[in-house]
């Protein structure tokens, strides 16, 4: 691997690029971005909370001032793009899971309604509100209640984001 992108078949092995990223998010023009609306600030996949439109000088543009948080850490981020140009929009989808099973290491088990299990998630964690609902889970689980989960994926990433009992088991 002396070459630093080859595998031993002469294969590319190269996963991240630039353009990795260009099917998780799509342009947006920046004066079109509301409250409430995703879009991408450092790298991160954030929920707008305020945006604030100022117009500039004779010859400049109007300037948009996005305040938002990341939708998985809660961090407050802030960006200022102008008006006419684009800024990153996250590909934002949920999907709810019956919850099966949750490890003694945080891990969880979930079955889709095709029946598919997926077993690489854990516990909700990183923000008060998650460590919230990681507990809320536990303790309906172990009270046996049947769950159905929420988890919201943007950017390559997923996390349990809601919760709701179903019925009794």
């Amino acid at each position: 691997m002396s070459d630093g992108g080859h595998d031993d078949h002469g294969h590319d092995v190269h996963f991240e690029s630039a353009d990795a990223g260009a099917s998780l998010t799509y342009p947006q023009q920046a004066g079109t971005v509301r409250k409430n609306a995703y879009m991408v600030i450092k790298g991160r996949p954030c929920k707008v909370v305020d945006v604030a439109t100022s117009k500039t000088g004779k010859h400049g543009h109007a300037k948009c001032a996005f305040v938002a948080v990341d939708i998985f850490t809660g961090k407050k981020m802030e960006d200022l793009s102008p008006s006419s140009h684009n800024v990153d929009v996250p590909h934002v989808s949920r999907t709810d899971y019956t919850l099966l099973d949750i490890g003694d290491d945080g891990f969880v088990s979930l079955m889709a309604e095709s029946g598919d299990t997926k077993d690489d998630l854990q516990l909700p964690s990183g923000t008060d509100d998650a460590e919230k609902l990681a507990v809320q889970m536990k303790a309906d689980f172990e009270a046996g209640r049947e769950l159905t989960v929420s988890v919201m994926k943007a950017m390559g990433e997923e996390q349990i984001c809601a919760i709701k009992v179903t019925g009794q088991a």
